[in-house]
């Protein structure tokens, strides 16, 4: 049985060394997807030490949103964590597992999680796009990248397809408001679900706040097209 009180510590400490210049993706992040796994752990039959180091360490490697680099940061992030889980001497029969749930986490990665503790890694890393801490993210990433907070032709893409690298409101329509149905255990799909209905209920108020604004520029383009 793992001394996880002497391990934490280890992890923690070289997260903080390496996640830097990110906001969306610091230590406070993992520190919350960590919180997060040892939940969903608890509530199924995973090995938590596989889970815990793979939430920890899932994002040791942070590349940019814009970077061209950016699909390969799970996998980057599972070599270094595989690099330092062996000279930490962590037990061998586990870092494979968890070098797959590091790798397996990103949604832009695309990679299939084939166990269950890569796909509690996963499940928590997505609850963290959610809800009032995953609208505080989209919009923390899209400020850094000097997006848009709404396309003011029409903020909540009613006549035209999402394009999150322009407006931080489109990410909704593009990713978020549709993670729920890619979470793949029942605990993680029941917080999904609740954390989206937060996020409609900030749409709706949003929308009531722009109600005037937005009508007015929807008729304006009616009118030039009846023109």
């Amino acid at each position: 049985m793992l001394d996880f009180a002497q391990w934490e510590p280890l992890f923690e400490m070289f997260v903080i060394a390496q996640v830097q210049g990110d906001s969306a993706h610091d230590i406070a992040h993992i520190r919350r997807v960590v919180a997060l796994t040892k939940h969903l752990t608890e509530q199924s039959e995973a090995n938590l030490a596989i889970t815990l180091p793979a939430a920890w360490l899932h994002d040791c490697v942070v590349v940019g949103k814009s970077d061209p680099l950016r699909r390969q940061a799970s996998r980057l992030s599972a070599q270094r964590a595989r690099a330092q889980l062996i000279n930490w001497y962590y037990p061998k029969q586990w870092i494979e597992p968890i070098c797959h749930a590091i790798e397996a986490h990103s949604f832009s990665a695309d990679i299939t999680a084939r166990t269950l503790e890569a796909k509690i890694v996963q499940d928590a890393d997505r609850l963290d796009a959610l809800g009032a801490i995953g609208i505080a993210r989209c919009f923390a990433v899209g400020g850094s990248l000097k997006r848009f907070i709404y396309q003011e032709s029409d903020p909540f893409c009613l006549q035209r397809e999402p394009n999150d690298q322009v407006a931080s409101l489109d990410h909704f329509y593009q990713k978020l408001l549709a993670l729920p149905k890619t979470m793949s255990s029942d605990v993680g799909r029941q917080e999904a679900e609740r954390r989206v209905v937060f996020m409609q209920a900030f749409l709706d108020e949003l929308a009531h706040e722009l109600d005037h604004q937005y009508l007015s520029l929807l008729l304006g383009q009616s009118v030039k097209s009846d023109a």
